[in-house]
């Protein structure tokens, strides 16, 4: 007898403790909580998160309330599914290197979970805007400086892609405003500041670097691959 009431309180707890959890997964997380978004840096302006989703798994329903940049590393064939919905988007396959901005500020909150159905990863950068609007920087133009190519251009961040081939140089630019910048194809390179030695790097897919204002610099692809990167100055 006493075998059966604690058998009973055990199913009685699970009953319990499945609506719970399911009350939890339909209410959402923060997305710096959400299942294979892991924040790896922030300061007082960004916090940048590392999507990497496998093959098979979702992100759990998570919550965008913030403005957010982000960049498509690695594509791969997804899904998507706004919370109070039954159904899932179609299967869409983002383009590599892709740049988008959400503005959750205007446009409003969005609880979503999002499901690799493919056999390949999703891979992701982004950050996230810990201020709910423009900081007051003035980002620079860039325009007509040899390898920068403007991708973006909203109230809360500025933005270009760079594509370099072995050899080939940008011009020389002035950082106006903080940023990043984040890499989609790695590769060696130099980055040359005047009055300082030219300081070799060699970042790869999906790394990100901090930029503060006032920089003066060029980058110079000394390897023997392809280098693209996107980089942002905040406003």
């Amino acid at each position: 007898m006493r075998h059966l009431v604690s058998a009973s309180f055990v199913v009685l707890g699970c009953a319990l403790a499945q609506p719970v959890a399911a009350q939890n997964e339909e209410r959402g997380v923060p997305i710096v909580q959400a299942p294979f978004h892991v924040p790896v840096f922030t300061n007082e302006y960004v916090t940048l998160l590392n999507v990497n989703v496998p093959p098979g798994r979702n992100t759990g329903y998570h919550i965008h309330s913030s403005d957010s940049v982000s960049v498509n590393i690695e594509a791969a064939d997804m899904t998507n599914q706004n919370l109070g919905s039954s159904e899932a988007s179609p299967p869409a396959r983002g383009q590599r290197g892709r740049t988008t901005f959400a503005n959750y500020t205007k446009e409003g909150t969005r609880t979503h979970k999002a499901s690799n159905i493919g056999p390949t990863p999703f891979h992701n950068i982004s950050f996230i805007l810990r201020h709910p609007g423009s900081d007051g920087s003035t980002p620079s133009s860039r325009a007509g400086v040899p390898g920068y190519t403007q991708i973006m251009d909203n109230e809360r961040v500025r933005g270009w892609r760079v594509v370099l081939e072995p050899g080939q140089s940008t011009g020389e630019i002035t950082q106006q405003a903080p940023g990043l910048r984040i890499v989609i194809d790695g590769g060696v390179l130099a980055e040359i500041v005047p009055g300082r030695a030219d300081r070799g790097m060699s970042p790869r897919s999906g790394d990100f670097l901090w930029q503060d204002a006032g920089t003066r610099r060029m980058i110079r692809n000394t390897g023997t691959t392809r280098i693209e990167f996107v980089e942002f100055e905040l406003k």
